[in-house]
């Protein structure tokens, strides 16, 4: 971990200041980079978050900020040749990002010139997929000389964690572990606006157990630290190198689980053995996932779904991977439970996860929505569905995040789907439709998401809980609003471009001069003469 040195600095900023602008303001003073990440710590030594509400401080009780420089092995290979070409194209697209909007702002509409520039970046980027997928196929060498598969996203890392990542992750992990984490990120932490974009895997560990510890299952289960530890060790180790299944999807989706929990009250309405089982189902709901769904792994008859026999080969194996790591004593965070507990941990951990695969949508909600006007938290089998429920509004949820926080997940998630798409044109499979990187883009793939799935789970699950109308439903409206109108602008630009087309090719087809009809005549024939084949 390499730390700048520390120098005494001044800020100053408004309390009705955005966040990010206060983020922008301390990344500026201390001089960090676009990949760099912050780390802000209170005079007793305690993690805070950077916000507006920081409170006022003097020279006598300073904060302390920490540059923790990013780990240059778990970048893309976009990253590599960003810092090769002298630039950073993150930083760019987002900037452009910017400039695009405020220009669209000022000018009604975005000009000709804008659509240009993002054609040749779709272009240059189209081309650096193609150099992954190149990498992904064993063209270089060096991928093919290793144990381990290479990941087919990451130019020269390995699709499952290395010995090496896994230790240094975890020595991390076991020194944070001890520390107490600050009552304000505490509270953050039970919000859906929650960012995880600023925090590393070892923290994403230490905030895990703050979610165990605060619902009480330390104390309720005697659960020992160690033994927790070990536990979402092991699951970080489960979890794969690839861009939206990956260790930290596993902690948005537990802790969007989590705020429900408490936005909800779920404490005062269920036992806390099925808050256990909710918040265990959510760590654990996409482990050793490896970026192909379910169609794929049916469509290739991989070893997954001829061992499930083509029944949600994906989620079975992600409960049985959760279950091989329980099954050894010293990951087991159930093996104080009694028979009787650990076997309807065991049973709804299964119900739950297996809920997850999409397939069975339409099947669950209806059940649900059969029981909602009915519904009874004393009632096993509603508690059942509630609980299928919780799990599948928490693992879509991105869309409930601040824009900032759930469109980098978009992004990522393309990456997946796009990958599959081309695997599937290589290997001669059924191309998934939403997955096609010629058919789908990203507001496509988000407007008749959200309309026709998300929405309408949320605004159910809202009809029992009032109170997350706010919290979930208004974001994503506002989501979808905010696709709708890229998805116009996008169908704006390509009739732009089209009637660009079609003026540039009349331009070069026009008539001959019909003043002079001798002089027409002449040109047509030589024009037919220049078109005639060369004789053999």
């Amino acid at each position: 971990m390499a730390m700048y040195e520390f120098i005494p600095e001044q800020a100053e900023f408004p309390v009705d200041c955005p966040a990010q602008d206060v983020k922008d303001l301390f990344r500026s003073a201390a001089e960090a980079g676009p990949h760099d990440i912050l780390k802000l710590y209170n005079p007793k030594g305690n993690i805070i978050n950077i916000s507006p509400r920081l409170e006022p401080n003097s020279p006598n009780s300073c904060y302390k900020l920490e540059v923790v420089a990013a780990d240059c092995n778990s970048e893309p290979l976009g990253v590599e040749l960003a810092v090769a070409l002298g630039f950073d194209l993150s930083s760019m697209e987002k900037r452009l990002q910017g400039l695009e909007k405020k220009i669209l702002i000022e000018a009604g509409e975005t000009p000709a010139v804008v659509y240009e520039m993002k054609r040749q970046v779709e272009s240059f980027r189209e081309k650096l997929e193609s150099v992954e997928h190149l990498s992904w196929l064993g063209l270089f060498k060096e991928l093919s000389e290793g144990t381990q598969k290479p990941s087919p996203f990451y130019h020269k890392r390995t699709l499952r964690k290395t010995r090496e990542e896994c230790e240094h992750v975890r020595e991390k992990f076991l020194q944070m572990s001890s520390l107490e984490v600050s009552e304000e990120v505490r509270q953050y932490l039970k919000t859906p606006t929650f960012d995880n974009w600023q925090w590393e895997d070892a923290e994403i560990m230490v905030l895990l157990q703050v979610m165990y510890t605060d619902l009480d299952f330390i104390a309720t289960f005697n659960i020992e630290p160690e033994v927790l530890h070990q536990f979402l060790y092991e699951v970080y180790k489960r979890y794969n190198n690839i861009p939206f299944h990956n260790f930290k999807h596993c902690f948005c989706v537990t802790q969007m689980m989590y705020g429900l929990i408490w936005l909800t009250d779920l404490k005062s309405k269920i036992d806390s053995i099925d808050l256990l089982t909710m918040l265990t189902s959510a760590v654990c709901h996409d482990l050793d996932h490896t970026g192909y769904n379910n169609a794929y792994q049916i469509n290739a008859r991989t070893e997954l779904a001829l061992r499930y026999n083509d029944i949600s080969p994906l989620e079975n194996h992600h409960c049985a991977v959760a279950f091989e790591i329980l099954e050894k004593n010293e990951n087991n965070i159930f093996r104080n439970l009694t028979t009787e507990q650990y076997k309807r941990i065991r049973e709804g951990i299964i119900k739950c996860i297996l809920a997850t695969d999409m397939t069975r949508h339409n099947e669950i909600l209806n059940k649900f929505k059969s029981i909602l006007l009915v519904f009874d938290f004393s009632n096993k089998d509603h508690r059942d569905v509630l609980m299928m429920i919780m799990i599948k509004v928490s693992d879509i949820s991105n869309e409930a995040r601040p824009m900032d926080v759930a469109e980098p997940w978009l992004d990522c998630l393309l990456q997946e789907f796009y990958n599959q798409s081309d695997k599937e044109k290589l290997e001669g499979l059924p191309v998934t439709p939403f997955m096609d990187r010629d058919k789908v883009t990203k507001p496509s793939s988000q407007t008749g998401f959200i309309g026709f799935v998300l929405l309408p789970l949320f605004i159910e699950l809202a009809n029992l809980f009032p109170c997350l109308e706010q919290h979930i439903i208004d974001p994503v409206r506002k989501a979808l609003d905010y696709y709708t109108e890229m998805e116009k602008a996008l169908e704006r630009e390509k009739l732009i471009r089209a009637q660009s087309d079609k003026a540039a090719a009349a331009k070069n087809t026009t008539p001959p001069n019909l003043q002079n009809p001798q002089k027409t005549a002449n040109s047509l024939s030589e024009a037919g003469n220049a078109l005639k084949p060369p004789t053999l």
